[in-house]
């Protein structure tokens, strides 16, 4: 499949996505999130790729926002359809049953800050910064923004963010939580293949039922999330996997998963 404003490869069970807009900052038109929309449907049906690595091209933004000038035409029910489709994109990447590593670059704001909070986890090169800064153009975070970042750093923190439209440094992400690593822009794709590695070694069932016990637990009470925890183990209990990877832990070799 050729993209426009993509770059996509495949190597050794990891896709590698790449916003492609260079001189827009890698901004998401409305293209560029169908295009989004078809690779990540591509990669969800493709058993070969693990893990997904995503990225920006060039060193002054992984994703600088979402196109000003689109957004400027919006009208009240426009702006609600505008949003929905972006939700869907990256409901997708959250929900893609492999992990999605975000690698970033340079700005991260907006629309950039926000596809990074649908990823798996974030690594940040030392020179990223973050930022929620809707409200200085008069609307809000319309692709989850408000919803995903107190989740993850909490409603004090995210309150901050969201109602200043401040930015934040790489290293302050990393303080918050709102990153998982800082380190340089040189070793910022080979640390997430060292990850993605890691997990690619794991059994594939496996790491879908423990993304799906953390992304639907989250969302249910203590108990019921237990309960969801319990009927996935349940079902890792029945795979193939289970025997090959307790049998090679009692044999002392390494596992051979089949995913099944």
């Amino acid at each position: 499949m050729d993209f426009e404003n993509l770059l996509f490869e495949k190597k050794n069970s990891i896709g590698y996505v790449t916003v492609n807009r260079p001189k827009a900052l890698n901004a998401l038109n409305a293209a560029t999130m169908e295009e989004l929309r078809a690779v990540f449907t591509e990669i969800k049906n493709d058993a070969a790729m693990r893990v997904v690595i995503l990225t920006g091209t060039g060193e002054k933004a992984f994703i600088a926002g979402a196109d000003i000038g689109e957004i400027a035409k919006l009208d009240g029910e426009s702006g609600k359809e505008f949003a929905q489709r972006g939700q869907s994109v990256f409901d997708l990447i959250e929900n893609l049953d492999k992990p999605v590593i975000a690698c970033m670059n340079g700005f991260a704001l907006g629309g950039g800050c926000e596809i990074a909070l649908a990823c798996t986890m974030r690594i940040a090169s030392d020179n990223a910064k973050f930022g929620q800064p809707e409200v200085k153009l008069g609307v809000i975070p319309g692709f989850g923004g408000s919803q995903r970042l107190p989740r993850l750093v909490g409603k004090g923190i995210a309150n901050q963010l969201l109602l200043t439209g401040e930015m934040i440094s790489a290293q302050e992400a990393h303080r918050i939580g709102l990153v998982n690593e800082v380190t340089t822009p040189a070793n910022l794709i080979p640390r997430a293949e060292e990850i993605a590695t890691k997990i690619i070694a794991n059994a594939p069932l496996a790491v879908q039922y423990t993304l799906e016990a953390v992304n639907q637990g989250l969302e249910m009470p203590l108990g019921e999330g237990l309960q969801l925890e319990a009927s996935l183990f349940g079902k890792s209990c029945a795979t193939e996997d289970k025997k090959e990877g307790t049998a090679a832990f009692l044999e002392k070799r390494k596992g051979e998963f089949k995913g099944r």
